[in-house]
Order: structure tokens, then sequence, then C-alpha cells
């Protein structure tokens, strides 16, 4: 087990890696706290001294690219109506259903650990028991988690500390709670900002096991796992956040906007030309431009006002390119890119390519993230029903909606329903060449119908099919309404 030293010693390492730094600047960009909230402006003094400009204006706004393009790729992951973990097994995915498809809590910790993995770089869920006595999972956030593995080993890891504040004490004193998981129990600890480490004694069981139930008698019951119930998911191999790509090109574009706004709110400023001017300090003559806005000269001086240009083509050019650029690296749907007007549903998947080819690249990760769990899933299945499943009767599938034309896809549906009305047509003329068997198996083929379900029920006479083509040559197709989107 670790000593109390070991811990304070592990979590103050982990705080101030680089990978935890990286992830970090990710979570505030995805808050919207980027760079330019510390951006200052700086001039030369008449001693040529640097000194902070505080009259100028500087105005400091986030442009949250980046949160729009997390959000974006993971509302697409998960943007499937009917649920992503699938079996053949009509009794195996109603009890898959019950733990993913259909709860709730599932999809809302799964969107949280998405979300974290994109910003940060990697996300964890940790899996523990309900008091439904079933399996039931929730997002650990990954800057409060430090992996503890032996030496001169990357296999599996002997410890996972898990920390986070739990509540802010008087004179804004952090409260942080800390619990380290083992293979078989866990050990609760208590910390007031960085002083002495000290046991949770509101835990009754300290330390305890990874599950703790009663069966009605009064007596309890212990169980583990039988490995530390952290699973985590990486954005990429190095596990680099999104923001990785695209923050230079966001840092340029606040750092564009907000020189913009500051050159039209200091549009009213001048440049002051003093001729003869009476006196030999230069920061009088500042302070008097500024504040009395009255300047002394010579006889025969003089004073000429001289306004700047705001350079607006130029940096709206820029944020135009930078705009562009962010979505293009960043592998994101930009909704604000205008077209010609000519919006199929070519050009609208042309417009998901980028963000399609990232969402793969996710996919199969969280493909690898999802069979771990369901490695416990499974097994909590089979032990509870007495059955058998395995890995291979489950797969997964990520259908990404995208949005279409509705126009194009009431002239498909007219397209669909002509080429069968075709196809009828063409086998009721062989009605007098092939038998009626083959050819209405042919028809219930073009209509997407069960002919083994529904050969029992047809009529022992023969149909005339020649009267049926006349039937259905009388019957008239109703062309789907079109609608145009605006």
């Amino acid at each position: 087990m670790l000593t109390e030293n070991e811990i304070v010693q592990f979590i103050q390492e982990d705080t101030s890696s680089d990978k935890k730094r990286f992830a970090r600047v990710g979570q505030k960009y995805y808050e919207g706290e980027h760079d330019i909230r510390n951006y200052r402006l700086y001039y030369y003094n008449a001693d040529g001294q640097l000194v902070e400009d505080k009259s100028r204006s500087n105005i400091k706004i986030s442009h949250p690219f980046f949160t729009e393009l997390v959000d974006q790729e993971v509302q697409y992951m998960l943007s499937g109506k009917d649920g992503f973990v699938k079996s053949d097994i009509p009794e195996l995915q109603n009890e898959l259903d019950e733990y993913f498809n259909e709860n709730e809590d599932f999809t809302s910790e799964l969107y949280e650990v998405l979300t974290g993995a994109i910003t940060k770089g990697f996300e964890y869920m940790y899996a523990y028991k309900t008091v439904e006595d079933k399996i039931g999972f929730q997002c650990a956030d990954s800057l409060g988690v430090v992996e503890v593995r032996a030496k001169d080993t990357q296999d599996g890891c002997d410890y996972v500390i898990y920390w986070y504040v739990d509540r802010i004490a008087k004179e804004n004193k952090k409260i942080k709670r800390i619990q380290v998981w083992d293979k078989s129990q866990t050990y609760f600890y208590v910390q007031e900002e960085d002083g002495k480490l000290e046991k949770d004694e509101s835990v009754e069981i300290n330390p305890r096991p990874h599950t703790i139930y009663s069966k009605g008698d009064g007596a309890l019951y212990y169980e583990n796992f039988g490995f530390i119930p952290f699973f985590r998911l990486d954005n990429c191999r190095k596990q680099f956040s999104g923001l990785k790509s695209v923050k230079e090109l966001i840092d340029d574009y606040d750092l564009m906007s907000c020189g913009l706004s500051n050159n039209l709110q200091d549009a009213n400023e001048y440049l002051v030309v003093v001729s003869g001017f009476q006196g030999d300090n230069l920061e009088e003559l500042i302070q008097n431009t500024k504040t009395k806005k009255h300047i002394g000269v010579d006889t025969g001086g003089d004073v000429d006002f001289k306004t700047v240009d705001v350079p607006y083509e130029a940096r709206k050019t820029k944020l135009e390119l930078d705009e562009k650029n962010i979505y293009r690296f960043g592998m994101g749907f930009n909704s604000a890119q205008m077209g010609d007007g000519n919006i199929t549903n070519i050009v609208i998947k042309s417009r998901y390519a980028l963000l399609d080819l990232k969402c793969n690249k996710l996919e199969i990760r969280l493909r690898q993230f999802m069979r771990k769990i369901l490695k416990i899933v499974l097994k909590e299945i089979n032990d509870n029903n007495g059955t058998d499943y395995q890995q291979k009767d489950v797969y997964f599938n990520f259908e990404r909606e995208v949005m279409t034309n509705a126009s194009d896809n009431a002239i498909i549906e007219k397209t669909d329903a002509e080429t069968e009305q075709v196809k009828i047509n063409t086998l009721l003329n062989l009605a007098s060449t092939l038998d009626q068997e083959t050819i209405v198996q042919n028809i219930c083929d073009v209509l997407d119908i069960d002919y083994e379900e529904i050969k029992d029920r047809l009529p022992e006479d023969d149909v005339n099919l020649i009267d049926a083509q006349s039937e259905i040559d009388n019957v008239v197709v109703d062309e789907p309404e079109v609608m145009v989107d605006e």
C-alpha cells in the first residue's frame, strides 16, 4: 500500500507534468478562457523604460471556436437514434439496452467522457455497483486521476489515485477528497490545501472493498472487481488535446479581432505634432495632451493633430482566413460557410468530409474503450442469467446523422417508387413464361417482403397475373411532396 507521503508526492508530480499542463490549457479553451485575457499593452516612456499602457483601449474577447469543434465532434459521434451497442441475439439485446442504449445515465456519462477526451486529450470512466445491484458507470475528471505503475512497466497500473475538490472552506482553503484504488479495495483521505494527508473519518469503512451490500439479514457482504475499475479513453496515441492543431490560429483570430475593436475604440484618438514646444519635459507634454487638452508653445510654434486610418480591410481579410483555417485544420463543419444556393446532398456531405475523417479516427479508440466496459457487463449478465454470451456476440454501430436536402430526398423517393413499378411490370409481363411462385418471389424481393412469411397465406388457385398487371397499370403513383429548404 502507498504511504501518505508517497500519495502526496505522486499527486504533486502529476499536477506539474507536461501532460496535465497541456490538458488544463485545453480545458480552459473549452470554457472560453483564452490567452487573449492576459494580453497587455506596453510603451517606452521618456526615460526609455518599458511600462504598461493603461490609457489605451485593450479589449479582451475570447472567440470559443474550440468549444464548437469539440461539441460538434461529440454530438456527431452520438447522433444515432437507435443506440450503438448491438447484438443479433434478441435476449442479449434487451439486456444491453438496459445498460447502454436505453440508459440515459450511461449516455450522459459517455458524453462527458468524449468531451473530456477531446478537450484534454484523455478522460476516464469508472465502474461501480448501483443500489439495484447492477454495474453503473461515471465519468472521472482526468485532471484528478493519477495512474501509479510499478517501475519499468507500462502494462496496467498498480494503483489509481483519484482526487477532487470537495468544497471551499474559510479563507478560500480548498478541501480535497482523495481516493486510492487498488484491485481489491479503496482508501479514503482528506486534505486541506497542501497540508497533511489525513484519513477521511466521514467514511465508516476505510479502507473498503469495491462493493458493499446487505441481503436483509443485517450482515454486510463484500465484493471486489478483481481489477482497478478505471477505464481511459484517449483522443490520440500521444494523448494530445484537439486544441493542439488550432490553438495558434484561434489566438491569432482573437488578436486580430480584438485589435480591430481597439482600433475602432481609439478612432477618436490622434497623433499630436508639436513644433516650438515651451518646456523640456516630455512627460508633461503627454499628460497635458491627455488630461488638460492644452499644450504650451513658443512664438511661432504650432500644433498639428494627425489621425490614423483604421486597417479595417486588412484585418477583415485576416479574420476570414483564420476562420477558414480553424475549421479546416480543426476538421470541423463550418455552419457559416456560404454556398452558391445549390445545396444538394452531395454538397452537404462534402462539407462533413473533414468531420467524418476526425470521427472515424476517434471511433477506433471508442470501440476499444467500449470493449473494455462490455467485458465486465457481459460477465454480470452471464452470472445473473446463467448464460455464456461472448464479446463476439456484440458489435458496435455508430451511425452518424447528417442533415439532408428535403428536395433531394423527395426526388430520390419518387425515382425509387418509379423503379419499383417498372420492375413489377416487367415481372408481370413474364407471367406467361414463368411460373407463379417464381414471379411472386421476385415481386416480394422488389417490395422487400419476406416470401416465407406470406406463402402460406397465398390462394391455392392460380392468380391471373395478367389481370393483376392491369390493376397495377391503373394505379396512380402519388408523387412525393417536394419541399425545398430555404
